[in-house]
């Protein structure tokens, strides 16, 4: 009897490994195909904000909006998850209304002063590389974690290499005299800028991931929705923009608004 207890156990386990895709009979389909799914999902993203971006005003307008609603819905739906009183979800939904919709006036305001480029380069483009630096620096260098019972996976290495690469943007920028803050002058202050102005973006862009993963894990959710597939929701993919053009709002837009 115990030769076959032990003979179920084993037959057991291997059957749990091969489902989850750890045993001979794995062959990466799966992975391959989620990674196609992401990928598909980031181009159309990738497109439609593109043209909403080129095409401005009132398509920039609607395109902003519509993102703002959905990402509204979803923070709505983590908060009821927190389990908090009928006056703390309030406090909770008021909050998110002002942190989204001052995110969202932001994106629309620089959409209005700027060029659909020099938005794209400028406000755009170093917020991307951030996650994508702290991406490659993470699972190439690994290290200690920076908060492990918010967000596993963030170490300090990923948010290096994030300050790393919004600066390379940054640098870049002033380098080539592009852009709204750019210079046509080499000077050494406007490298030094642009370098500081990378790392805060990262810092900054992180400070938001890491409140959307407080979140979700207050709440017990692993994504903000399922609306965008391989991605989770759309409050997952610009949990970082959010928190650079609140901020950006906050210094620059509100006192322009009230002067």
């Amino acid at each position: 009897m115990a030769d076959v207890k032990n003979r179920l156990e084993e037959l057991t386990s291997k059957a749990l490994e091969k489902d989850q895709g750890n045993g001979p009979g794995s062959d990466g389909s799966g992975k391959m195909g989620d990674l196609a799914v992401r990928l598909m999902s980031a181009v159309a993203m990738a497109v439609v904000a593109g043209i909403a971006l080129w095409l401005g005003g009132w398509f920039w307008i609607a395109f902003i909006v519509v993102i703002a609603c959905i990402v509204l819905w979803e923070w709505n739906n983590i908060v009821k998850e927190f389990g908090v009183t009928s006056t703390s979800e309030i406090l909770w939904l008021f909050a998110g209304t002002v942190y989204v919709s001052a995110a969202s006036l932001a994106m629309v305001q620089v959409r209005i002063s700027y060029s659909a480029l020099e938005v794209a380069l400028v406000f755009i483009a170093p917020i991307i590389a951030v996650d994508v630096g702290a991406y490659f620096a993470g699972r190439t260098i690994g290290g200690p974690k920076i908060a492990p019972s918010i967000s596993p996976s963030k170490t300090w290495a990923g948010l290096g290499g994030g300050a790393v690469a919004a600066s390379i943007v940054a640098l870049a920028i002033e380098l080539t005299g592009f852009g709204p803050a750019a210079s046509s002058q080499f000077r050494i202050n406007g490298l030094l800028l642009a370098f500081a102005a990378g790392t805060l973006i990262a810092v900054i862009a992180q400070i938001g991931d890491f409140f959307e993963s407080w979140m979700k894990r207050r709440a017990g959710v692993k994504d903000s929705s399922n609306l965008i597939p391989g991605h989770g929701g759309f409050f997952d993919r610009v949990d970082g923009f959010l928190s650079v053009f609140f901020v950006l709002f906050v210094v620059a837009v509100a006192p322009n608004l009230l002067g």
